[in-house]
């Protein structure tokens, strides 16, 4: 019995990523969490990350844009974030004429800083468990359907109730898959400018060759500043808008790092999905990933190959490459770490265990089916998802014009249940909108996607769920007739197709060959893809709620972690290299000769600036090179995933040490399986943006503004 009681805790430790693992609710840290990480090297407590009466770290770290973490660097509202979380707007103040996506922007005052419409940062205010209130109710209830509904009422009632001020909001948001509930209240700024951000060359070097690849060596940073009214309050843009005054900026260190320094990454994880049943990730690896990477990687090859012809096309096409290629390469590395680390095999270990405790427990009643339900569910579910996958994939996602008629099916949806008032309200928003999406929507290149694309659409989805006019029907003539047919292929035509009443633009629209295509997938998709797939899957969600249940009453004493949901969160570790397979080790820190050992000049994802050749050769780095070297990225054991992008990584006396942006290829199943052996995250030395900001840009005004440390060690 001892025996299986310490092979259960060690299978049940590797599950649920004992050490170092962990992605944790600032309000939440006192006590097992703050001891640890004092263990680790913490000085500060943790009363100085989150307290919801007076200032800490948390005021100084808001989610960017709704996808980004950022960090305040100065009084003055200074705000630190990824170039790759900021390209989007420093591409739409690009112009072949002023190109700062390869040149670089720099502000050298207030007035040269950038307005962004749309870009946003919320901070969080304040923390609250409002889990009793939101699952009122929801136990006496039998069906999943009806649980929900519940819960839903519930949240809407809490969140209209709950003081705050007028120019806040309150959002609630589920924790360990329902069993538990987080309100947060929070302050969402509208005036965001760029101030400055590197050449590409530097913020984006490696490009596509190096995501997620470690030894890196990007300088993957850009600088905002946020807004306010004059009492320091939220406000949309305006010239009357000045500096906002945080209520708690980072210093910044120059202190450097070393091995086994303590690291703490604070931000807004999006999504992971850490306990899952073994049957899930055995979908993801052998169904879900192979669909997904085949067609992005059409895609990409086909926008590739335009971008190195035409610089035009590059600019257009930069953003959504990067898009689109980021989690194609993630996906990629997350199949690999999943097989290489036996994840299933555990899981399946974990789950033996697990209902061996049960039985033990008395438990039988309450979750003795849920896995032998979890394995019926999903493989009943499997056919429906890769159809799923296929059709967001080609017609949602990587096909642009197919996006633009999705959008006009639904158009005539909302006239279909709705009626013609909200149509018009639409169709009005719809115009209003698209131009933005022309500017950067080349016709020639789509075309050459879409054909590749319905290719693999048509031969390797579901053939139980193709649709009748796919059956049997060429690319290439499907293609052509599209494209060359048309009116969607141009921002104007498109305003003709929905010129005049709502008679005639549905007679129109209906008349187009790519509406005509997609109204027959739509169609074909929610009426035997959607319907059953979404009736499983909530299924597996009620599911999921009671395993986690399970989990949690099963291991009282246990450090189980919920799965990121984008709300703020902190993760902990220390500057760590790896070995990611049999003899090979790679150290914790990057430095600027790797950045000339990769230098190809000429190449878009490996040219060197020549004022950065000149300060390498000069060895001109200021006060932040360490011993002639320049510092540029380094690693650590942080659990982190998308959305922690942008993410300040802090040290042991909450100073800016780094900016997270990356992970290892080798370890990107971390949001499904976290492996301490070989996940890590990878961050930007402080230095080195310093640097950039500094010697390579000359905007030492910016530095003036910073607070900058040296602490001893």
């Amino acid at each position: 019995m001892k025996f299986t009681k310490i092979v259960f805790l060690f299978l049940l430790a590797t599950q649920l990523h004992a050490q170092q693992g962990g992605m944790w609710v600032p309000s939440l840290l006192k006590g097992m969490n703050e001891k640890e990480m004092k263990a680790l090297g913490m000085k500060i407590s943790a009363a100085d990350i989150y307290d919801a009466n007076k200032p800490g770290i948390k005021d100084a770290v808001p989610q960017f844009n709704g996808g980004c973490t950022a960090e305040v660097i100065s009084p003055k509202g200074l705000l630190l974030t990824n170039h790759h979380c900021g390209y989007g707007e420093i591409q739409s103040h690009s112009t072949v004429e002023n190109d700062y996506l390869t040149d670089g922007f720099w502000a050298m005052n207030l007035e040269q800083e950038l307005p962004n419409p749309g870009v946003v940062v919320t901070f969080v205010v304040k923390i609250e468990d409002v889990t009793d209130q939101v699952l009122n109710g929801v136990d006496a209830l039998s069906s999943e359907a009806d649980k929900q509904a519940k819960i839903q009422q519930n949240i809407t009632s809490v969140s209209n109730t709950f003081k705050k001020e007028a120019w806040q909001e309150n959002k609630i948001r589920n924790f360990f898959d329902g069993n538990q509930y987080l309100l947060f209240v929070t302050e969402t700024y509208k005036d965001i400018r760029l101030v400055g951000a590197p050449p590409s060359s530097i913020g984006k070097f490696g490009s596509d060759t190096d995501n997620w690849v470690w030894p890196r060596h990007t300088g993957d940073f850009s600088l905002f500043r946020i807004y306010a009214d004059k009492n320091n309050r939220p406000a949309e843009y305006s010239k009357d808008n000045v500096p906002y005054t945080p209520r708690h900026f980072l210093p910044v260190s120059i202190g450097g790092v070393k091995e086994d320094d303590f690291t703490m990454v604070m931000g807004y994880p999006g999504r992971t999905t850490e306990y899952l049943p073994a049957v899930a990730v055995e979908q993801i690896v052998n169904d879900l990933n192979p669909a997904r990477i085949s067609i992005r990687e059409a895609a990409l090859k086909v926008q590739d190959e335009y971008m190195r012809k035409d610089n035009a096309i590059k600019i257009q096409y930069a953003s959504k490459y990067a898009g689109i290629a980021n989690y194609w390469k993630k996906w990629i590395g997350e199949t690999k770490g999943l097989k290489k680390s036996n994840a299933v095999a555990i899981k399946r270990a974990g789950e033996a265990e697990f209902t061996k405790r049960v039985n033990a427990k008395g438990k039988v009643a309450e979750y003795g089916n849920v896995l032998p339900e979890f394995e019926q569910t999903y493989k009943e579910i499997t056919p429906y998802a890769v159809g799923r996958e296929y059709f967001n994939e080609v017609f949602l996602r990587n096909v642009e014009m197919t996006t633009v008629a999705f959008r006009l099916y639904q158009l005539e949806q909302i006239y279909n249940n709705r009626g013609t008032q909200s149509f018009n309200d639409r169709k009005q928003n719809l115009i209003d909108g698209m131009g933005e999406f022309y500017k950067d929507f080349n016709a020639t290149v789509d075309e050459k996607v879409f054909e590749k694309l319905i290719e693999i659409y048509i031969t390797k989805s579901p053939q139980q769920f193709l649709p009748a006019t796919l059956k049997g029907a060429k690319a290439s003539q499907l293609t052509s007739n599209i494209y060359q047919k048309s009116k969607m292929t141009t921002f104007e035509g498109l305003k003709q197709l929905l010129s005049g009443d709502d008679k005639t633009v549905l007679k129109n629209i209906n008349a187009d060959p790519a509406f005509i295509l997609i109204k027959a997938v739509a169609d074909n998709y929610y009426t035997e893809i959607a319907p059953k797939y979404d009736q499983l899957n909530l299924k597996n969600t009620g599911l999921q709620r009671t395993y986690m249940k399970g989990l949690l009453e099963m291991n009282p004493d246990s450090r189980i972690f919920p799965d990121a949901n984008s709300t703020l969160r902190v993760t902990y570790g220390k500057v760590d290299g790896y070995q990611p397979m049999d003899a090979v080790s790679y150290g914790p820190v990057t430095y600027l000769n790797g950045v000339m050992e990769k230098y190809v000049p000429g190449d878009y994802e490996f040219d060197v600036h020549e004022k950065l050749i000149d300060l390498y050769n000069k060895k001109d780095y200021g006060p932040y090179g360490v011993n002639g070297k320049m510092p540029v990225n380094f690693i650590g054991t942080n659990h982190t995933t998308g959305g922690n992008s942008g993410s300040p990584a802090i040290d042991a006396r909450g100073n800016l040490i780094g900016l997270n942006f990356d992970r290892v290829w080798e370890g990107t199943m971390s949001d499904i399986y976290y492996d301490p052996e070989i996940c890590r995250n990878i961050m930007v030395d402080m230095r080195y943006v310093l640097f950039i900001i500094d010697k390579f840009a000359g905007a030492k005004h910016l530095i003036d503004e910073m607070k900058i440390v040296k602490p001893k060690r």
